[in-house]
């Protein structure tokens, strides 16, 4: 431990005497190291938020829709019976199996109407959006056809300013229904750019009862651990059964496109990340060229050093030591220029996607990790070189 203490003394005094050199030298290895943390930690920070957002939807569902590139899509049309059929038929396979509509309703209280997009619900619900004010559509809601509804806060503002929208009653669509809720807002902009901040939900029984309209979908939410594939399958064949074999269906996995957004990403970061990697390769590529030149610069100190006892193996760590002390400078540099790229970036990604993660640990150990390799590999011959020098004609040079 004392020897290798001693070659680092060495090593750090040597690229003292030489820093302008070791500076230029290190640019290669900060540039890559700082790319290497900002592109692969903010790509993940921003996996994690959108990740974080939809998981805040609860389970995602199976959804059923008509083909209507079928030749006779009527035929294939959706029932409300075909929910509970499907729920009978899945049996423990499910939470639960949900006709599912929206429209867009007009919306009155007193002097006050607007057009807004009416959701339906169903008995369950595991997400964990918070509330306002109020609850929540509940079982005793859909069990009775309650005329309840809940609202977003940006839509209870619009009718109920500075006041609670609890308890009022709103007319929708020429029928007069209880608030009984008030959602907070979604905290990802983003989400909220591309699904609305309005919307207004209602109890699905509520809605089949007063409009007897056909579902615009049926929505089957899986248990943890389901067989996606065998479900969309079972899904499929019940569904033929009562339509007919005709009949054709489209089912959409839900959480299996956004675990696909997910891994877009995850591939996009780690792709740019690995163009990072370049810069790093270049940079030991001068590491090299700077330590073969210190190599022939030094020749007499190398034979000098093995004419008084200095061994092969002592010389070849005393020169990877300075390979290794430069990439890991150059590395460390990079790290804290990349890390406050990378805080900083995730501030103004917060505010688009919500609470975010960035695995600093992890960016910071890849970081680090690839710049000793770099000094490693790419000392590698130098060192070897030096080491292998003869010391009689390294003492005449």
């Amino acid at each position: 431990m004392t020897r290798l203490i001693a070659y680092l003394n060495e090593a750090l005094i040597s690229l003292w005497r030489n820093k302008g050199r070791s500076i230029l030298t290190m640019l290669g290895m900060i540039i890559g190291s700082s790319s290497i943390i900002a592109v692969f930690g903010l790509s993940r920070a921003a996996t994690s938020g959108i990740a974080g957002t939809f998981a805040s939807f609860g389970t995602w569902p199976i959804v059923a829709l008509v083909d209507d590139s079928q030749n006779y899509p009527d035929r294939a049309q959706l029932r409300y019976t075909d929910a509970a059929a499907l729920d009978a038929a899945l049996g423990n396979q499910v939470n639960d199996v949900q006709p599912s509509w929206q429209r867009t309703w007009k919306v009155t209280y007193g002097k006050i109407s607007d057009y807004y997009s009416v959701a339906t619900t169903g008995a369950f619900q595991d997400d964990s959006l918070s509330m306002n004010q109020g609850r929540k559509i509940d079982d005793d809601d859909v069990a009775s056809a309650a005329r309840v509804v809940a609202l977003s806060q940006s839509v209870a503002d619009k009718f109920f300013p500075g006041s609670s929208a609890v308890g009022r009653v709103l007319t929708m669509n020429g029928v007069r229904y209880q608030v009984v809720g008030v959602y907070a807002p979604i905290s990802s902009p983003l989400l909220t750019s591309i699904a609305g901040s309005d919307y207004i939900v209602i109890p699905d029984s509520t809605f089949y009862g007063l409009v007897n309209e056909p579902p615009d979908s049926i929505e089957v939410y899986p248990v943890k651990g389901a067989d996606i594939d065998a479900l969309k399958a079972e899904v499929n064949r019940v569904l033929k059964h009562i339509h007919g074999q005709q009949a054709q269906y489209q089912l959409i996995d839900s959480a299996g496109q956004i675990q696909a957004f997910d891994n877009v990403l995850s591939i996009a970061g780690s792709g740019l990340a690995a163009i990072g990697t370049v810069a790093l390769v270049v940079a030991g590529i001068g590491i090299m060229n700077i330590m073969l030149v210190t190599v022939t610069e030094r020749t007499r100190e190398i034979g000098l050093r093995k004419s008084i006892g200095a061994s092969r193996n002592d010389i070849m760590v005393q020169f990877l030591m300075e390979s290794l002390v430069l990439a890991m400078l150059g590395g460390g540099t990079g790290m804290l220029i990349g890390i406050g790229f990378t805080a900083l970036g995730a501030n103004l990604l917060s505010h688009q996607l919500g609470a975010i993660v960035v695995p600093y640990v992890l960016v910071v150990s890849i970081a680090l990790g690839f710049s000793g390799a770099v000094g490693m590999l790419f000392g590698l011959y130098p060192a070897y070189r030096a080491a292998t020098l003869d010391p009689i004609e390294a003492l005449r040079s």
